[in-house]
């Protein structure tokens, strides 16, 4: 193996807090010559704040080793030639959006990240009303939930469903587990790992997001059981890891 590509929230850290062993384990393939980058679907953060928290955690990144569904989505954006967008996602991430214009008023594209406990039926119903306006359904990710604290939260995935289920339209995904997302994660790590995409691993607790859409894209995927990890959804999801391990602590040992 390569290259590994770590899944954030849930992987890494759960609450901003680090899982035991995470850190070594990313300083130890760093010390074994394997590269190293990070992918996420969350939405509530810019790469800059993700960056800080995983210097919190002990883990050294920087911004460009972070492909997030925010930039990919921008990336998007710019490539569609959209200018005027309604951005669902808190503030804390609209940095990785300033080369846009975030309105309300006649949007070209409607992008939707996690708002969290932030969401309304007045903001979902805004939605509606512009994408049924013309406007493009852009959707950061198709994640069902994901893990707090005091247990399982819905994460954007419902909300888009909604909004497609309303609409009669099809949204756009940029983030994982979309094919074109794990092609901009590859090419971050050189143009090797597009030619060699099984020789990178991907590590998340994410079943469908992190280990079917790497999988799909021809990566190696490694199941690690924390965060929104569920036995008994794993058992039913058909998916099938190249590997599982308790934890992210568990990496090094498997190689």
């Amino acid at each position: 193996m390569r290259a590994f590509l770590f899944d954030l929230d849930g992987t890494l850290y759960e609450d901003g807090v680090p899982l035991p062993g995470a850190a070594e384990a990313v300083a130890e393939l760093r010390r074994r010559g394997v590269q190293v980058g990070f992918v996420t679907n969350t939405t509530s953060r810019s790469r800059r704040l993700l960056t800080e928290r995983l210097r919190r955690c002990g883990i050294v990144a920087k911004p460009e080793q972070i492909v997030t569904a925010l930039r990919a989505g921008a990336a998007h954006l710019a490539e569609r030639g959209f200018r005027r967008i309604s951005a669902l996602v808190p503030e804390t991430a609209h940095e990785d959006l300033a080369d846009f214009e975030l309105t309300d008023e006649l949007p070209e594209a409607v992008v939707v990240g996690d708002l969290d406990d932030q969401w309304t039926y007045d903001i979902l119903n805004r939605a509606f009303r512009h994408v049924m306006d013309g406007a493009e359904l852009i959707a950061l990710s198709r994640d069902r939930y994901w893990q707090q604290p005091d247990g399982l939260v819905l994460d954007c995935g419902p909300f888009v469903a909604a909004l497609e289920y309303a609409t009669g339209k099809s949204a756009y995904v940029c983030g994982k587990p979309s094919p074109d997302f794990y092609h901009t994660a590859l090419a971050s790590l050189g143009s090797w790992a597009l030619e060699r995409p099984q020789d990178v691993v991907m590590v998340g607790d994410d079943i469908w997001g992190d280990i079917e859409g790497a999988q799909r894209a021809g990566l190696t995927a490694w199941l690690v059981k924390t965060g929104k990890y569920r036995e008994e959804v794993f058992a039913k999801s058909g998916v099938r890891p190249d590997r599982v391990a308790q934890s992210v602590a568990d990496v090094v040992a498997l190689l």
